[in-house]
């Protein structure tokens, strides 16, 4: 198990106030400035080897995931890197005391977009520490057919790491703080997003759009 952190998060004012379709330029400087100085971006990882591959499920170092998409994205694929990946609490905190409701939802937004900045930096690391081209990630429920309950072998596979940044399971299975997310990281040789997969009309997390062809190639119904 290895961290990687303190993650330095740049993200501009014209970037996130594009994003966030703010009118007002000033407001969302301050409040990136301030988003920025509380949130504590830091990633646990391991290096994890797959041991067995079924029709819809796969063992990782001793532990099973039954998902019939990550056993295909993970086909031609003998090492993976499970990693959770946070900001801390402080920001969400700042947001949970915040009586105005627009700013409210612009620090949880912003926190949302450093989290995913986070998360690319994690990627780029990973890319540069074992000389690889291109990283995807999946992540328990994100799809029905790898639902949250597989948190359970994913955290148990990190064996204590997501402890070292901060991060915990809540017993419905949410990681605590919120602004965490969790996954296998894996080679791959164009991005995968499981969002292709989902037909989840409306989702403000959307990255790519939904591909029904694909998700019948990955043997998913609509």
């Amino acid at each position: 198990m290895e961290t990687f952190g303190p993650i330095p998060v740049a993200l501009s004012a014209d970037f996130v106030q594009n994003k966030l379709r703010a009118p007002s330029r000033g407001a969302v400087e301050t409040l990136l400035a301030e988003a920025r100085s509380l949130a504590e971006a830091q990633a646990a990882f391991a290096v994890a080897y797959i041991e067995e591959k079924g029709a819809d499920e796969v063992v990782i170092d001793g532990r099973r995931f039954k998902s019939r998409v990550l056993r295909k994205n993970l086909n031609d694929v003998g090492r993976v890197f499970p990693a959770v990946v946070t900001i801390g609490g402080r920001l969400e905190q700042k947001a949970d005391r915040s009586k105005d409701l627009l700013e409210k939802y612009y620090l949880d937004a912003i926190g949302n977009l450093i989290l995913a900045e986070a998360r690319s930096q994690l990627i780029q690391h990973l890319c540069r520490r074992f000389a690889l081209e291109t990283l995807s990630w999946m992540s328990p429920g994100s799809l029905e057919d790898w639902p949250l309950e597989e948190q359970r072998p994913l955290f148990a596979l990190l064996d204590g790491a997501p402890a070292t940044v901060g991060v915990r399971l809540s017993e419905s299975l949410l990681m605590l703080p919120r602004k965490s997310v969790s996954g296998i990281f894996f080679p791959s040789e164009t991005t995968f997003f499981s969002c292709r997969l989902c037909p989840r009309e409306r989702c403000e997390g959307r990255k790519a759009r939904y591909d029904e062809a694909l998700a019948r190639e990955y043997g998913l119904p609509k």
